[in-house]
């Protein structure tokens, strides 16, 4: 069962599905699992629709949101993807499940996936409501953003955004920006040849994952704040929840594998996990049978273990 509802952030609506357990009954309380989606994409891509899902039919109650500015919930101005907001949603996503009657307050646990995976670890280091990290194919988007989506540049990244800043401030058009080529044939003919923007392409761009809501796009003049930002900032003094990692061993230059063994490392969580998913990708644990499996059936005895 699936109910769409809402919840407050400080000024907007955050849109959300509420994934409920087989023969859920209202008088019982439940586990709860903030599910969130990749950056660029919906509630309806692999977040909800996929982990969302599985993760309902085992017994959890599941809330899979739209971020702030982004698909179907509010905030102006529209495409911004920065992380200290991301991050929020996430307490903001915590204050609305312990208002559930049927939710175990004691027993919420966070699942990223792809930069969200960052997003959800760092959440989880002051948001003591957390109980249990999940990340599937989990990345550090700041790094990202000191490096490719920099053009390995921060400075000079950084100037340009603030240029552009400027140039909006004084009435200019906004400039929001693709994460993506528009097709894995464009991709291809630029002479791209990156497993993770040609898997991701293929995802976005084609009925596999293609959804309304999932813009695959960002507002440039609001990117600075990821050059400054770290996923792990701190994961040696702050992480100390239960953690399950899970990565594909085929790496791409979205950077989840490299990501991944570096929080193994770092975190200061005494129950920690690292899943690799041998022979697949990071885009085929999105919403491939066989890796999301794997995935799948470490991670729900995790959470079932840990809430």
């Amino acid at each position: 069962m699936i109910q769409s509802v809402t919840f407050k952030t400080l000024n907007w609506n955050v849109a959300a599905d509420l994934y409920l357990p087989p023969n859920f009954d209202e008088n019982k309380k439940y586990a709860a699992i903030i599910s969130a989606h990749p950056i660029g994409s919906c509630k309806e891509q692999t977040s909800g629709n996929v982990y969302g899902k599985a993760l309902a039919d085992a017994g959890f109650v599941v809330l899979a949101f739209d971020a702030s500015f982004q698909g179907a919930s509010g905030g102006d101005i529209r495409f911004i993807e920065d992380p200290t907001l991301r991050v929020e949603d996430f307490r903001y996503a915590c204050d609305y499940l312990v208002t559930l009657p049927y939710v175990d307050e004691k027993r919420i646990g966070v699942l990223g996936i792809c930069g969200v995976g960052g997003y959800a670890i760092n959440a989880a280091m002051t948001e003591r409501r957390i109980k249990a990290v999940g990340s599937v194919t989990g990345a550090n988007y700041g790094r990202l953003w000191r490096e490719a989506f920099g053009n390995w540049s921060p400075i000079g990244t950084l100037e340009k955004i603030a240029e552009q800043r400027t140039a909006e401030a004084r009435g200019a058009e906004l400039q929001i920006n693709p994460f993506l080529p528009p097709s894995v044939e464009a991709a291809t003919a630029a002479g791209i040849k990156d497993i993770d923007v040609l898997e991701a392409t293929e995802y976005y761009k084609t009925p596999r994952g293609e959804k309304p809501n999932g813009a695959t796009s960002y507002l440039y003049s609001r990117s600075s704040a990821a050059m400054g930002w770290d996923a792990f900032y701190l994961a040696e003094v702050l992480l100390t929840q239960p953690l399950m990692i899970v990565i594909g061993d085929k790496p791409g230059g979205f950077g989840a594998y490299r990501d991944g063994l570096e929080i193994m490392r770092r975190a200061r969580s005494e129950k920690k996990e690292l899943v690799i998913a041998e022979g697949w990708s990071h885009y085929e644990l999105y919403d491939q049978p066989e890796p999301v499996k794997i995935a799948l059936d470490r991670l729900i005895p995790f959470y079932q273990e840990n809430l």
